[in-house]
């Protein structure tokens, strides 16, 4: 049987503590999305429930519940809307280990490492089908629709972002574009869904969305510096496989970007060898060129444009929670 490891991370307990105002609300759609993760094969049952405890911060239902309830009233769709962003990420996740092949997330094996790739990728699509067959229970096949659309998205962003390992001169442009699909079109996806079944007022469903967006923006190039300066041990999965896997990040375009025609060269090559002191090598040029004070930089500027779409939201206790996740995406270590 699969067993989660329990940690410390303080970290962890920051988001615990962001969550109180819908930590009900919350505990409601972990229970129905724990419902969904059960079958009655008991191979098939041991997958679900194991790619559940993948999940992590659970900040996208968590983003659509605020939104909801930072509008008025949380109610039944919300909930069910929840735990289908959080499953739909979860597919993503496990797709993705595949893909980086990763060995650990959330201090446990992948499902690739612990089973394989054939178990991976059969155990996302039967996540992605059983979010879409959830989302089409609802009254209203608007949540589906939207839900279908982003998927697509994300979808398409992953593929650009394969398109693009080696490119090491992709633009800032080209990069902004990928992650805008593959992580924060699921964001925008949740704080949409969440306005969108709780305020009849079509700009507020805007302003919330891209709040969704550039936080979602903030929080992949947060993740592209802990790939390279985060500690496995305390972020639980692995890390290095954007270079591993060649993929191009805001810190590594912006170091090519500063270099003269020789010097990209050769941090080309080095990009490229497979020397024992590589990930060294590249952090110290980055660090060097100021790659990560640039990629900081400009996860907050992100963070800032999410806050600003939350002025027109009356203030409560959920409003203050969507604000400090501005800060919290960029600051964090997990």
């Amino acid at each position: 049987m699969s067993q989660v490891i329990e940690t410390t991370n303080p970290m962890q307990t920051a988001v615990q503590t962001l969550y109180q105002p819908i930590e009900h609300e919350l505990a409601v759609a972990e229970r129905r999305l724990a419902d969904e993760l059960h079958n009655q094969h008991p191979f098939v049952d041991e997958l679900l429930r194991y790619g559940g405890q993948l999940g992590g911060k659970r900040l996208r239902p968590a983003l659509l519940l605020l939104v909801a309830k930072s509008l008025g009233t949380v109610t039944d769709e919300h909930i069910t809307l929840a735990a289908v962003v959080e499953m739909i990420h979860t597919a993503t996740l496990v797709h993705d280990d595949v893909l980086d092949e990763a060995n650990t997330r959330r201090h446990l094996a992948t499902v690739n490492a612990r089973w394989n790739n054939e178990t991976s990728v059969l155990l996302g699509d039967f996540l992605f089908s059983q979010a879409f067959y959830m989302a089409a229970t609802l009254s209203s096949s608007y949540g589906c629709r939207r839900i279908g659309q982003s998927t697509n998205i994300v979808c398409e962003g992953e593929l650009k972002q394969i398109a693009s390992r080696g490119q090491h001169d992709l633009t800032e442009a080209a990069y902004f574009d990928i992650i805008n699909g593959k992580t924060a079109e699921l964001c925008a996806c949740a704080t949409h869904l969440g306005a969108y079944f709780a305020s009849p007022d079509p700009q507020q469903v805007t302003r919330l969305e891209q709040y969704g967006r550039s936080l979602g923006m903030a929080f992949q190039i947060a993740d592209d510096l802990l790939d390279l300066l985060g500690d496995e041990a305390k972020t639980g999965k692995s890390l290095g496989s954007d270079l591993e896997k060649q993929k191009p990040t805001l810190p590594v375009i912006f170091t090519y970007q500063q270099l003269s025609a020789a010097e990209r060269s050769e941090f080309v090559r080095l990009l490229e060898s497979d020397s024992k002191n590589r990930h060294q090598q590249i952090v110290q040029a980055v660090e060097a060129s100021g790659g990560f004070a640039y990629a900081r930089t400009t996860a907050e500027k992100f963070a800032e444009q999410a806050a600003t779409q939350l002025d027109q939201v009356e203030p409560s206790d959920c409003r203050d929670v969507l604000q400090s996740l501005c800060h919290f995406v960029v600051a964090r270590s997990v």
